[in-house]
């Protein structure tokens, strides 16, 4: 009894954890399902899984996207973190901060920073705000963390996805071929009754 519990929290846990991706069902008895209401051609089944299977890839298009940005954001957090680290090691030194900034693609300036202890970081959509580097640096590093598991989470979703696609590609194929069997089957009671 305690198993069965166990295995439905497991469940429950399993599609909260991916809310908004269908879960397919997978067709195990493909006569009893086509005898389901809205069932009523191969046809029309398969058109519906063909559906079913575009919202997927949709679906994935999407959640690629994010993970494509999320990869490319964590580098640029990680880095951003490090020149934060740096700048606080030379906050209590009178020595200016020689360094190099963009000013566009492939174009570098050469820049002395003096020593400070505000920085201005972009939050993005135009927005700029300064901080203190102890807050920056406090900032990011939720950010980053953020942004770990959002990528862990769109991983675990990709997989998911895929599960998804292949249990629909099955299902299409399983209905396809009961329905080639149904129609060779009436084609051979048809070929018998003309002789």
């Amino acid at each position: 009894m305690a198993t069965t519990i166990d295995s439905s929290n497991a469940a429950l846990a399993t599609k909260k954890k991916h809310l908004g991706i269908p879960e397919a069902i997978f067709v195990e008895d493909v006569e009893a399902f086509m005898k389901q209401p809205g069932n009523d051609t191969a046809d029309t089944v398969l058109r519906k899984l063909d559906e079913q299977y575009q919202k997927y890839k949709y679906m994935e298009l999407n959640l690629s996207q994010k993970k494509q940005r999320l990869k490319n954001q964590i580098p640029q957090i990680k880095q951003t973190l490090e020149i934060l680290r740096h700048m606080q090691k030379k906050k209590d030194t009178t020595d200016p901060m020689l360094t190099h900034f963009l000013l566009a693609d492939n174009v570098y300036c050469k820049a002395s920073v003096p020593p400070t202890d505000k920085v201005c970081l972009w939050l993005g959509a135009n927005v700029m705000l300064e901080y203190d580097i102890d807050e920056a640096q406090a900032l990011l590093e939720k950010n980053l963390a953020t942004a770990s598991r959002n990528l862990e989470s769109l991983e675990d979703d990709l997989d998911f996805l895929r599960d998804q696609f292949t249990t629909t590609e099955v299902n299409m194929a399983r209905v396809y071929n009961w329905d080639v069997k149904r129609r060779s089957k009436e084609n051979l009671l048809k070929s018998a009754e003309k002789s």
